[in-house]
């Protein structure tokens, strides 16, 4: 959470040493909610925009208020320094010349792939800049050796304000301050949950709210909300209580007695957990179950109508996605901290479960698509069925038949070696003493 003199610090470093200079990779949906944002807030600019359609990156730019004479295209990375040393913004169909441009103190990655985003991360760090992924897919497969990376490079990097693992993390964060027993967080589901929703069934929806039909889809057949679970869990301790969570339809009043343990009439066979809910009055919100057994303070909590205890809900009712993202790219430059980053083990997994029957040969779409959903299960228990990460399942090959419903695994799949994101996590996995199969 951004302290309230924040702002004021941010114009007391503007004045010093100029605007905190921040470069933007993908001008999608999300990076032009970035790019309007950043020119509303004080003691921020953006630098430089690297887009493959670069029209798209203008257009971003000129919604945010910017003259169409402050637009230029850049070349290379010393062309983004001039720009940014005219007082211009520059647009960029290279993402090397945006890592490389010394003018630039911070870099968000929006590109949303996650192999493309694992290796500009690792470029942006080479250059000696903090970088802000919205990529949480590569985050929960190999965060923990991006952040080694940013260590050794003496830079920041850490996940995105505003989306909901870090808006969780604010609460979480608040609550262990306090010394209250953390016994769940997580989210409230925005989109009705269907396992088996496929993009032709959502064109039409998607279309209506300017969306990709499979980004919708990976929202819907619950793939996102695996993925935010794991990562909160791989910043926090906090493990899924079962595979694939419980997901109840408990309403924000009945949280606290629902994601609590079986025996005080709750669902949850241990504490300290992530998990989600469908019920009403949760999303768009966040959400952190917490125990005291003090009188004292119970009684205050009682008093002050946040429950009944010794379980209660605190709750952050909103989460302004890519709207917030730039308080993290300026905390990164300002505190050199990180609001989100992964502990030095993960403590859970996403993994891919079959979305239709799955034929030997096959290569495997995008998260979102027809093939697999996420799902979210402890490290351990992943470990052991062999599964296989989803952040690995795009282009990996079907080696055996699978069946709907059916994990994908090490021993069914090959993932495709070709991609970085694959490589840097069979280290990883070799070095925890994993033995992963076709994996040579």
């Amino acid at each position: 959470m951004a302290h309230p003199q924040f702002a004021a610090e941010l114009l007391q470093r503007a004045e010093a040493q100029g605007p905190i200079t921040v470069g933007l990779a993908g001008a999608g949906q999300m990076g032009t909610d970035i790019v309007v944002q950043v020119a509303l807030m004080p003691g921020m600019r953006i630098g430089a925009i690297s887009e493959v359609r670069p029209q798209a990156a203008i257009d971003a730019a000129l919604l945010a208020g910017h003259d169409r004479s402050d637009i230029v295209q850049a070349a290379n990375a010393s062309a983004i320094d001039r720009a940014i040393e005219a007082g211009k913004i520059a647009v960029t169909e290279d993402l090397h010349a945006l890592a490389a441009a010394g003018r630039i103190d911070v870099i968000i990655d929006a590109t949303g792939n996650p192999n493309i985003g694992t290796l500009f991360a690792l470029e942006v760090m080479k250059n000696g800049k903090h970088i802000v992924m919205l990529n949480v897919e590569a985050d929960i497969t190999i965060g923990r050796f991006l952040k080694e990376e940013a260590r050794k490079a003496g830079v920041v990097y850490t996940g995105a304000a505003g989306d909901e693992p870090a808006c969780t993390l604010e609460i979480i964060g608040f609550a262990r301050s306090l010394g209250f027993n953390i016994i769940a967080a997580g989210k409230g589901k925005n989109n009705p949950l269907k396992f088996d929703a496929m993009p032709a069934d959502y064109a039409k929806e998607a279309a209506e709210r300017n969306m990709n039909a499979r980004m919708l889809v990976e929202f819907v057949d619950g793939s996102k909300t695996a993925i935010e679970m794991v990562a909160i869990a791989n910043a926090t301790g906090l493990v899924p209580d079962v595979p694939g969570m419980h997901g109840p339809t408990a309403t924000l009043e009945e949280l606290a007695s629902v994601l609590c343990p079986r025996e005080d009439g709750g669902v949850l066979h241990r504490k300290g957990v992530v998990d989600y809910s469908i019920g009403k009055g949760v999303a768009p919100g966040v959400f952190c179950v917490i125990e005291t057994r003090h009188p004292r303070v119970m009684e205050r909590m009682i008093d002050l109508k946040v429950g009944k205890g010794p379980y209660f809900t605190i709750f952050r009712p909103y989460h302004l996605t890519s709207l917030e993202v730039p308080l993290s790219a300026a905390r990164a430059v300002v505190y050199k901290r990180a609001d989100m980053e992964p502990l030095d083990h993960p403590v859970a997994e996403a993994v891919a479960v079959a979305k239709s029957d799955l034929g030997a040969g096959q290569s495997l779409g995008m998260i979102g698509e027809t093939d697999y959903r996420g799902f979210a299960m402890t490290w351990e228990d992943a470990r052991a069925k062999g599964a296989l990460p989803l952040g690995l399942a795009e282009r990996a090959k079907v080696v055996k038949p699978i069946r709907k419903g059916d994990f994908l695994t090490y021993e069914n799949c090959v993932p495709d070696d070709s991609m970085v994101i694959t490589q840097i996590r069979r280290r990883l996995d070799q070095s925890d003493g994993r033995f992963v199969t076709n994996a040579a």
